[in-house]
């Protein structure tokens, strides 16, 4: 199915040569004159090999048939990161290059768009956020002001991220998976 190149997104997968691609990450540039263009960083799914091309917004490019299909997280070896198809109860266990930045963001249970071409994992789409422990942080200073003064703090799986002041150990807290920044204090 052809479609403008505009309209792809990270996690979408290319035909391109009649190899399959998926894209780590697409930039719409407006230049000041001149042709606006798509860059997309992508990745050959065959072997890994990672390449970056330039198309005209307008341009059509093949995207590949896939199934998007909801998956759960069950757990992670030296084989790869293993997800669950809750409708059929089917296990694939998917490569640590397709996972990539995603690892540390993903729990047991976890619920994700899992990208399947032929039976193999091929692209990953987490929740957009999800809720971590803090497990260490500075102590708050007193009179400091809350404006916009954030400390840095580091989560449960790993990840250290900035929080306002007020957040301190042991405080669950709602992340973006995609950067791990600090949203809102969990509400559970």
């Amino acid at each position: 199915m052809k479609v403008i190149a505009s309209s792809l997104r990270k996690g979408n997968v290319v035909d391109k040569d009649g190899k399959l691609y998926v894209i780590l990450s697409a930039e719409n540039i407006h230049p000041g004159k001149g042709t606006p263009v798509t860059q997309l960083d992508m990745r050959r799914i065959s072997d890994g090999v990672k390449v970056s091309e330039r198309y005209r917004t307008t341009e059509q490019v093949e995207r590949a048939h896939v199934e998007d299909r909801e998956h759960t997280f069950l757990y992670a070896d030296g084989e790869g990161f293993h997800f669950m198809n809750p409708e059929s109860y089917d296990q694939i266990a998917v490569s640590e290059d397709v996972v990539g930045d995603s690892a540390p963001y993903l729990q047991e249970g976890m619920s994700v768009t899992l990208s399947v071409h032929e039976g193999v994992g091929i692209a990953l789409e987490l929740p957009q956020r999800a809720i971590y422990e803090v497990v260490e942080t500075e102590p708050t200073t007193k009179g400091q002001t809350a404006s916009s003064s954030y400390k840095p703090a580091i989560l449960s799986n790993g990840v250290k991220t900035a929080v306002p002041p007020h957040i301190t150990v042991g405080t669950r807290i709602v992340v973006m998976t995609a950067d791990g920044s600090y949203v809102e204090r969990a509400k559970d």
